[in-house]
């Protein structure tokens, strides 16, 4: 009986080495540097707490917007929802810096093939592209403000134009169609690129995380759009004054905005998880 719980002593202490030195993730293999077995199944826990963290502080600032702004004039509907997004990106940034130091192993490296090794990892790596897809996200959702709201010159003159006829209205409206894509793929782009450098596939996963981090309060703002328009057709249908209407059209304006920046939040994810999914594919596929 010594000899047999011997034996398996041996195999499961060999075993325990063996799954908490090397752990897949995305397509790589992240490995802890140092002598003896010091990773742990919770250095796999940072996407989790990253989100987790994501959700508490969107309450927080939800509940912080609703007790300590007032709207009083239309002009505050858009600039309220927008205080909440950056209050949320600023607080995110100290969360998801504790939570990769916590989770993460001091030193680590991943490796996606025998000669393809990123070394000398540290959490803070991590946790830039993480930042990377944090920020990324606020300046697509700040940019498609500006080109979608009626606040700013673009959309001003593309109202302009109708005055001129439906021609100089379709033609400015594609234009500025094209050129409001410019800003989010150029950032999306050297986010991405960026995370590859630092971590690899997993690296870019962490951006798109980055991205999602306040997804509660994106999506809330998302669904503003609908729900304000909904209240307009209502109240056209229903035949109230014009006060409502009134009410009712600003917000409407604001909603149009608001879903614009939502879908500027779940576009910029999308393809930065979809570059993570192909990362997963080569590594099942053994490329």
């Amino acid at each position: 009986m010594g000899d047999v719980a011997g034996m398996s002593a041996d195999l499961f202490g060999s075993f325990a080495e063996s799954t908490c030195a090397a752990l897949v993730i995305s397509s790589n293999t992240l490995v802890a540097n140092g002598n003896g077995c010091d990773f742990y199944i919770s250095n796999l826990f940072y996407p989790l707490l990253l989100i987790a963290f994501g959700i508490i502080i969107c309450l927080l600032v939800s509940i912080i917007a609703i007790s300590c702004t007032d709207v009083e004039v239309e002009e505050k509907i858009e600039s309220t929802l927008k205080i909440q997004l950056i209050l949320s990106t600023i607080l995110l940034i100290g969360a998801i810096y504790a939570v990769a130091y916590l989770s993460l192993p001091p030193n680590f490296q991943l490796r996606s093939t025998a000669k393809n090794i990123i070394d000398n990892r540290t959490p803070l790596h991590a946790f830039l592209c993480s930042l990377l897809g944090l920020v990324s996200g606020l300046i697509i959702a700040a940019y498609t403000e500006y080109v979608t709201s009626h606040s700013y010159s673009p959309v001003k003159e593309l109202a302009k134009s109708c005055l001129s006829g439906a021609g100089a209205n379709v033609t400015l409206g594609l234009a500025l169609g094209y050129m409001s894509t410019a800003i989010p793929a150029i950032f999306i782009a050297l986010t991405a690129y960026f995370a590859n450098v630092w971590l690899g596939y997993y690296g870019i996963a962490l951006a798109a995380l980055g991205m999602l981090a306040n997804l509660p309060l994106s999506l809330a703002i998302d669904g503003y759009g609908p729900i304000s328009d909904n209240a307009g057709g209502i109240a056209e249908m229903s035949g109230l004054g014009e006060e409502v209407r009134a009410r009712t059209d600003a917000l409407d304006a604001a909603g149009n905005t608001t879903a614009a920046i939502g879908k500027g939040f779940a576009i910029g994810s999308a393809a930065l998880v979809s570059l993570a999914l192909y990362g997963g594919f080569l590594h099942n596929a053994g490329l």
